[in-house]
């Protein structure tokens, strides 16, 4: 299928591995232009480096810093097609799951909505105008399915993307009369460095249950979770959905809020 992405600029946030290193690559291969912006970059996206695509390092709970990728962008490119707001997740420094709301103090809640909403707050008040100064564009934020499923664990994280996804609404009304589109895709659980690194998910839940962290991954996770394709997503098959909805292909969907979950979400 061709998406007519060739010389689109766009920012992908959080791009260093994941679930924004697969939307980068696939961007790329797609003929956009793209600027990564992550904290650091990595072997994988340093291999995709090039006059096509570059990577500005910030921290984007830096009130400055979303601007500031949005301007390089401009600078480097000429302007701004596509915004991918990726970046998410657990803040630096904080590991997840976290099982109950009563440990979670007022710092870990402003800690977790400055890096899940209000990141991309920030980065969305400066794209907007460059993307209407080139006639329109389209806005993914990445949220999750925990932000409609509601439950104790991580109850921060999901609260933060409940609110994201309501503000991708919001903005859908206000701009898609004026050709920029919004819209959310929501992963379930994507097999990336959330769960994989040590320490991070995997080592939580096997300690949590009294197994190994490659028996969560393969198993136990997908039992717990009920996701019917039997294991954890797939950070490519994400990335391809997002493209899809930064893409001409998709001019008609904007305030959607596309699922890809392995079957997590059971309500109509």
């Amino acid at each position: 299928m061709e998406l007519n992405l060739a010389d689109k600029v766009a920012v992908v946030t959080g791009g260093s591995k994941g679930i924004g290193l697969a939307t980068a690559r696939t961007l790329r291969a797609e003929g956009a232009r793209v600027v990564v912006a992550s904290r650091k970059s990595s072997a994988e996206l340093d291999a995709l480096a090039g006059p096509g695509l570059v990577h500005l390092p910030v921290d984007l709970t830096d009130p400055d810093a979303p601007a500031a990728v949005v301007t390089h962008a401009v600078d480097v490119f000429g302007g701004l097609d596509i915004l991918v707001n990726n970046a998410g997740g657990p803040p630096p420094g904080v590991s997840l799951p976290r099982f109950s709301f009563l440990p979670l103090t007022d710092a870990d809640w402003r800690e977790m909505f400055e890096f899940n909403l209000f990141a991309v707050v920030r980065a969305v008040r400066a794209a907007i105008p460059a993307m209407l100064e080139r006639g329109g564009g389209a806005i993914v934020n990445v949220s999750t399915v925990n932000a409609r499923q509601p439950g104790p664990m991580n109850v921060d994280y999901a609260s933060a993307k409940a609110a994201l996804n309501n503000l991708t609404k919001a903005l859908s009304e206000e701009f898609a009369p004026q050709g920029v589109r919004v819209n959310t895709v929501s992963p379930g659980p994507v097999r990336t460095a959330w769960w994989t690194e040590e320490g991070g998910a995997a080592d939580i839940l096997a300690a949590a249950v009294g197994a190994d962290r490659d028996a969560v991954m393969d198993q136990i996770a997908p039992e717990m979770m009920a996701l019917r394709t039997g294991r954890l997503v797939d950070p490519q098959e994400v990335a391809d959905v997002i493209v899809l909805l930064a893409s001409a292909r998709s001019a008609s969907t904007t305030g959607a809020d596309v699922v890809v979950d392995g079957g997590f979400l059971k309500a109509v």
